[in-house]
């Protein structure tokens, strides 16, 4: 359990730096004096006037965007402070050699950090833990000190850090040793959609996996909730009703959502090209009919509609080489599953494929739609339905495995104290952790790859000499719904 601890003065910081701590980009402000060590204090944003050089030369380009919002919020004598901070460590520095690395791993300019050292021959380089405040804290500015008293002390616990334990760690030790970033271009472009955040959720979105995947946030990952989910979950609905038209075009509307792209798949056309329902070209071409009902079984003009339009629309090569996939509500007759069967079409229902959208729109790109074809592609014929319903059990499983890796990854160095773990030291890990499924030392590695992609930001990799010397650590969980 946390404890308490009593604060009764702030550290008064220019508003940008103060919001670069907040937001986990930086853990190090420059000081005017050496800070010892555990001292803590809250954190007041203010607007300084005596910085040695314009904002725009002061700060590094990836915090130019706060520095230009921030200038003109603390317009006034008495400001809110959101967070407190302990020091945890502070370094003298007054080597002019170290300066341009110093820059790329913090949010100055090497300008600006000359600029300090021919001002006062020293940086005092202090590492601050930032913590949330419960409750704001209102003070009124009327000293151009550093440190200023609060009116009234305040009881904090370090229950809200900014940044997670480990990640905290890493980031100290890479500062310390004057370690470059590990992924530049990724600040650059979180730099770049900082400003359409607001006015696009999509962007947003994006800007918080980056955040999470650089350290800069602590927020707990969650699958947050797709915007398509609501027509998604219409689906099944719909297609065990008498809407076609609807049921047509929300079948176009999954498949565009699984990733297949083409001209027959314009989810608001009332009718398919050529009377096709759906017809993608990419990344494979599949061909199909929809066939929405309430009660009747399906008759065999379904499958022979699909063979008919199919061999006139497309020519019997094209349409041999496409995939056939009927998404149809009831039972089939004897005829139309013979039918199907023999000119190897897929029959799947509209809940198997809401199953299917379901799982992409929770797990994006969980998916793999040539894995997919594959599976259509194999017999049996007819009624598919347990083959595709087996292989979203084996995308489950994946992700599930994954899930379970990452747990693992985070389990061993907290218990060990270590900042990061090799594939051999985790696979001995891994055997003794009730694995959901056997794997060898390649294999494991092999998916800490991927889950230490930049695309998917579950785990950081410190690249070795060869792959069984590769460093890992944990970056954030991945949920199971």
């Amino acid at each position: 359990m946390s404890e308490s601890v009593l604060i009764d003065q702030a550290i008064c910081l220019p508003a940008q730096e103060v919001e670069a701590l907040i937001q986990g980009r930086t853990i190090a402000i420059i000081a005017r004096m050496f800070i010892d060590p555990g001292r803590q204090f809250a954190l007041c944003p203010t607007n300084y006037s005596t910085l040695p050089l314009p904002l725009e030369r002061y700060y590094n380009a990836n915090l130019k965007q706060i520095a230009v919002n921030n200038a003109v919020k603390i317009n006034s004598e008495r400001v809110l402070i959101k967070v407190w901070a302990k020091c945890e460590l502070c370094q003298v520095l007054d080597d002019t050699e170290t300066l341009d690395i110093l820059s790329k791993s913090t949010i100055w300019s090497t300008e600006a950090l000359k600029e300090i050292l021919l001002q006062h021959h020293y940086i005092f380089l202090a590492y601050l833990r930032v913590y949330e405040l419960d409750e704001l804290i209102e003070v009124s500015i009327t000293s151009t000190s550093q440190f200023i008293p609060l009116s009234q002390s305040t009881t904090v616990i370090e229950s809200k850090p900014v940044i997670n334990d480990r990640t905290f760690a890493q980031r100290k030790r890479q500062l310390e040793k004057l370690e470059p970033p590990l992924h530049p271009e990724l600040e650059e472009l979180q730099s770049a959609i900082a400003s359409l955040t607001i006015s696009q959720p999509a962007v947003k979105q994006l800007d918080d996996d980056i955040k999470i995947f650089l350290g800069w946030s602590n927020d707990k990952p969650k699958n947050s909730l797709d915007l398509d989910l609501p027509w998604i979950h219409k689906i099944a609905e719909v297609g065990n009703s008498s809407d076609g038209h609807t049921f047509e075009k929300l079948v176009r509307r999954g498949l565009l959502k699984l990733g297949f792209t083409g001209s027959g798949l314009n989810p608001d056309a009332t009718g398919g090209a050529g009377g096709m329902d759906f017809y993608a070209e990419q990344p494979y071409p599949i061909v199909g009919e929809c066939k929405a009902t309430k009660t009747e079984k399906v008759p065999d003009g379904t499958p022979a509609q699909l063979l008919k339009i199919g061999m006139n629309h497309l020519g019997k090569f094209q349409y041999d080489n496409s995939i056939k996939l009927i998404v149809a509500a009831g039972e089939l007759n004897f005829y139309a599953s013979r039918t199907a069967t023999e000119n190897q079409m897929n029959v799947i229902s509209p809940e198997t494929l809401q199953k299917l959208v379901e799982l992409q729109a929770h797990y994006k790109n969980s998916i793999n739609l040539l894995e997919l074809k594959q599976c259509l592609q194999q017999a049996p014929f007819g009624l598919a339905e347990d083959k595709i319903n087996t292989y979203i059990d084996k995308v489950e499983q994946s992700i599930r495995l994954r899930s379970h890796i990452i747990q693992l990854v985070k389990k061993h160095l907290e218990k060990t104290g270590d900042i990061n773990v090799g594939v051999d030291a985790l696979h001995v890990a891994y055997i003794y952790d009730s694995p959901p499924e056997s794997l060898k030392n390649k294999d494991l590695y092999e998916i800490m790859i991927e889950l230490s992609s930049p695309l998917t930001g579950y785990l950081g990799r410190i690249k070795g000499s060869d792959w069984k010397s590769d460093r890992f650590y944990f970056l954030r969980d991945l949920p199971i719904n």
